[in-house]
């Protein structure tokens, strides 16, 4: 079986992670990487043992599939090129800026007949993965993911840089139109939202509470799912789930309540991802998080963000009025 020719362009933080898993595959052949920073680029390319390329367009011939990990405002660019190339394109999350951009993308996979996988990892979490069986009918979703402040990652705000994990998650168990959204954040150590909260109603009848930091003091990735008779909880960094379960009915001071609680060792989600990518293209199947699933969580996070700047729009028009107002 001849192994897949692999590239990663970007190896930033992240990027070099994503290098790092394509050289632990067997059937996979990690033949270079790729930065704006040809310096960057060295590095992980001797710490690999691998080509260093200075332009991503020299690796085409040359390559099967690649993972495009640049900043988020390149993604397009990126891997519109690729595609129309005929490569396999997995791309890192948010998987565009734009709405239209991701639109393109997906219909230029489609038309090309390539694999287009977007690097939501959470949903190969073993946490999210071992819970996914007991979840039947969610009517109401809480989730936290807060980070300290890191500057990799700010040309996007927090929404796309860290909410769209939860939101593709729970579009993920949904499964239903959202019908409607509410929204507020507000800048902190940016020009751009750094901390936000949504609310987001679908045609279900479900609801979701998502709030969502970078400005935090300690990291914390906390899922909490309520359903007819159970509370399910999951904590994504620690690999832990607790699930709660009402066994019978109310009796004076005796609580019908079934308690259930496992660890799970901590898997290589990252690793997980990239595998099913090269599976997805060396079998023909799908992906695991199509390029439809990116552009769903795309359009959801782009109606947080409306609802955010729309809102801090009218503080600021109305700080601006109250101040016109104590000068007169």
């Amino acid at each position: 079986m001849s192994r897949l020719r692999c590239a990663v362009v970007g190896v930033g933080y992240l990027g070099r992670f994503h290098a790092q898993k394509y050289k632990q595959i067997e059937d996979a052949e990690l033949i270079g990487v790729c930065d704006a920073s040809p310096e960057r680029a060295q590095v992980v390319a001797d710490e690999l043992g691998v080509p260093m390329f200075k332009d991503y367009k020299e690796l085409v011939g040359r390559v099967d599939a690649v993972t495009v990990a640049s900043t988020t405002r390149t993604h397009y660019e990126i891997a519109k090129f690729f595609l129309e190339n005929g490569v396999h394109v997995n791309v890192e999350k948010p998987m565009t800026v734009t709405i239209e951009e991701a639109q393109e993308l997906v219909s230029l996979s489609k038309s090309k007949n390539l694999k287009l996988q977007v690097g939501h990892v959470e949903r190969f979490n073993p946490a999210l993965q071992a819970a996914q069986e007991k979840l039947a009918t969610p009517l109401f979703i809480e989730c936290h993911r807060l980070a300290a402040f890191k500057p990799r990652g700010v040309d996007v705000d927090v929404v796309l840089d860290l909410m769209i994990h939860d939101i593709d998650v729970i579009m993920s168990l949904v499964k239903s139109p959202v019908k409607s959204v509410s929204a507020v954040g507000t800048p902190v150590l940016t020009k751009v939202v750094d901390i936000a909260n949504a609310r987001i109603e679908f045609e279900s009848g479900t609801v979701a509470n998502i709030t969502a930091s970078r400005v935090s003091q300690s990291a914390t990735r906390k899922f909490r799912v309520f359903q007819q008779q159970q509370y399910l909880s999951i904590d994504f960094g620690a690999g832990e789930v607790s699930l709660t379960t009402k066994t019978g009915e109310w009796k004076d001071d005796q609580v019908p309540l079934e308690f259930e609680q496992w660890s799970l060792e901590k898997g290589d989600a990252l690793l997980a991802e990239t595998k099913a990518f090269l599976n997805a293209v060396r079998t023909g199947g799908n992906v695991v998080v199509t390029g439809d699933d990116g552009l769903n969580a795309m359009r959801v996070a782009t109606q947080v963000q409306k609802e955010i700047y729309a809102r801090l729009e009218k503080i600021g028009s109305a700080a601006s009025a109250g101040t016109k107002g104590t000068n007169a």
